[in-house]
C-alpha cells in the first residue's frame, strides 16, 4: 500500500518551489481567473508545469524518486531568478543520488565545452542523442515533459495566440514550426526502443499531440 506521505516528495516540492519561485512560463493559453492591480499581467509560474509533469509522472505508475526528479527537471537546465544555476550535488543532498542522476539525464545542455552558449539545434540534438542511452524512467520524465509542452503549445495555437513570436505579453518559442515538430519526433525516436508500458503509453500521448500540432501549423502530410 502506498504511503499516504512521502517526506522525499515533500522535499523535492519545496527545492523546486524555491528554485523556480519568481520564474515563469512563456505565456498563458487560456484567460486568467482574477486579475492583479493595475496592468500586471497574471503570469502562468513555472511550478504549474513542474507539478503538471510530476503528477504525468506518477499518473503513469513511477515510484517517488521518479516524481521527485520530474519535479526537478528543469532545476539544473533553469537558473533562478537570482540568475543562479542549481549542482548536482545540491539536489543529490535534498533528493537522493538516484534522483539526481535522474534529472541529469533529462538536462538539456546550455554550454559547449568551451562555455559558449549553443545553438538552439545544437542543444537539442546533444540531449536526444543522450536520451537514446538514457534509463527508462529518464524518457518517462521527458516524454511526460514535452507531452506537456507540446499539449500547452497547442492549446495556445488552437485559441488563435501566434506562439512563434514574441509580444509584451509573452515569449515566442525558440524555434519554428519545422524545428519544433523535428525535435518532438526526435524525442519520441530517441524513446521508441522501450518496452514497458509507461513509457508506452506516454509515448503514444505525445504522438497524438505531435500529430495535432502538425494539423493546427500546417505540416501535416
Amino acid at each position: 500500500m502506498t504511503p499516504a506521505f512521502s517526506p522525499l516528495l515533500e522535499r523535492a516540492v519545496e527545492l523546486a518551489a524555491e528554485w523556480h519561485d519568481g520564474t515563469y512560463r512563456k505565456g498563458r493559453w487560456r484567460p486568467a481567473l482574477f486579475a492583479l492591480p493595475g496592468d500586471t499581467p497574471v503570469q502562468v509560474p513555472m511550478m504549474a508545469h513542474l507539478v503538471a509533469v510530476a503528477m504525468t509522472v506518477l499518473r503513469a505508475g513511477f515510484d517517488d524518486e521518479t516524481v521527485a526528479a520530474a519535479l526537478l527537471h528543469d532545476s539544473v537546465e533553469d537558473a533562478n531568478r537570482a540568475g543562479e544555476r542549481m549542482r548536482e550535488d545540491a539536489i543529490a543532498a535534498a533528493v537522493g543520488a538516484r534522483a539526481a542522476a535522474l534529472v541529469m539525464d533529462v538536462t538539456e545542455p546550455k554550454l559547449d565545452q568551451s562555455g559558449t552558449p549553443m545553438r538552439w539545434q545544437e542543444r537539442k540534438e546533444v540531449y536526444v542523442a543522450h536520451l537514446r542511452t538514457a534509463p527508462l524512467e529518464a524518457a518517462a520524465i521527458s516524454l511526460a515533459d514535452k507531452l506537456h509542452n507540446l499539449w500547452t503549445t497547442n492549446e495556445s495555437i488552437a485559441a488563435g495566440i501566434d506562439v512563434f513570436r514574441s509580444t509584451p505579453e509573452r515569449r515566442g518559442l525558440s524555434a519554428g514550426p519545422a524545428q519544433q515538430r523535428w525535435y518532438y519526433a526526435a524525442v519520441l525516436d530517441a524513446t521508441a526502443h522501450h518496452t514497458d508500458a509507461r513509457v508506452a503509453a506516454l509515448h503514444t500521448a505525445v504522438s497524438a499531440q505531435l500529430a495535432r500540432f502538425e494539423q493546427l501549423v500546417g505540416l501535416g502530410e
